[in-house]
């Protein structure tokens, strides 16, 4: 996380200085109270074939997010995010051939970092914005059962590139400074679906001429759902609560 704010603080310093030649630089830190849902079943032979249910309960992890528009229509403008989500579970089955006792305690880390080249169909026309674009979606996931007796314990990572489908809509509503906007991602093929939606309201402060500060809320639920046949793990999960946090333009 003290990486994400100094990278962030820097962002911020060369967004100052770009901001003459760009049309709009966004960028906004905050937090989410995701609550997990669902299973993913392993199997994947020699001794692990289990599954592991989460608990839902409430976490709250960090995200970051940016967007810079520049002012070359041919080329896409783009949007970058960041974000954690931790969740824990009790895992049940065979584990590297160790039987997982009853209750035993599962964790799942992901960190996904989001890469969205975009274009603007609508820019604040008649208080309107329509982005749509491309997300590059790459997901690490870091799983892990802690020891219980006997039980070792398993441990495994992963990690994935997937694409979707990215829209944005936003509407600014006239005569204030608030703001309704709503995005997703998207891609589904054969028995599998992944999705990433979010809603939000914001409000801007006009402090400074330079760099205008605010205030976001929304609420922001995804789902991962994987069933092909040709892979180890298969997965019906969910995370879904409220976020919030400062965002700033320039």
């Amino acid at each position: 996380m003290k990486k994400i704010l100094s990278t962030l603080a820097m962002s911020t310093l060369l967004a100052v200085s770009l901001s003459a030649d760009m049309t709009k630089i966004e960028m906004g830190i905050g937090a989410w109270g995701q609550t997990a849902s669902g299973t993913a079943n392993y199997d994947a032979g020699l001794g692990v074939t289990g599954t592991n249910t989460f608990d839902e309960t409430k976490d709250t992890s960090p995200y970051v997010w940016m967007l810079i528009k520049h002012p070359i229509p041919v080329l896409p403008n783009i949007r970058l995010e960041y974000v954690s989500i931790h969740a824990t579970g009790k895992a049940s089955g065979a584990w590297n051939g160790l039987v997982a006792p009853a209750n035993t305690n599962s964790v799942l880390d992901i960190k996904e970092y989001d890469i969205i080249p975009y274009y603007n169909l609508l820019d604040n026309t008649f208080w309107t914005t329509l982005d749509l674009g491309l997300d590059i979606k790459v997901m690490n996931l870091d799983y892990r059962i802690e020891p219980n007796g006997i039980f070792t314990g398993y441990e495994d990572t992963y990690t994935a590139a997937i694409p979707l489908v990215y829209a944005r809509m936003r509407v600014e509503i006239p005569a204030t400074n608030i703001g309704i906007e709503g995005d997703g991602k998207y891609i589904t093929t054969g028995s599998s679906t992944i999705y990433d939606v979010r809603i939000k309201v914001d409000y801007t402060f006009d402090i400074s001429p330079l760099v205008h500060p605010g205030l976001e809320v929304g609420y922001r639920t995804q789902k991962i759902k994987i069933n092909e046949n040709d892979l180890d793990v298969k997965t019906d999960m969910d995370f879904s609560g409220f976020y919030a946090g400062l965002m700033f333009r320039f």
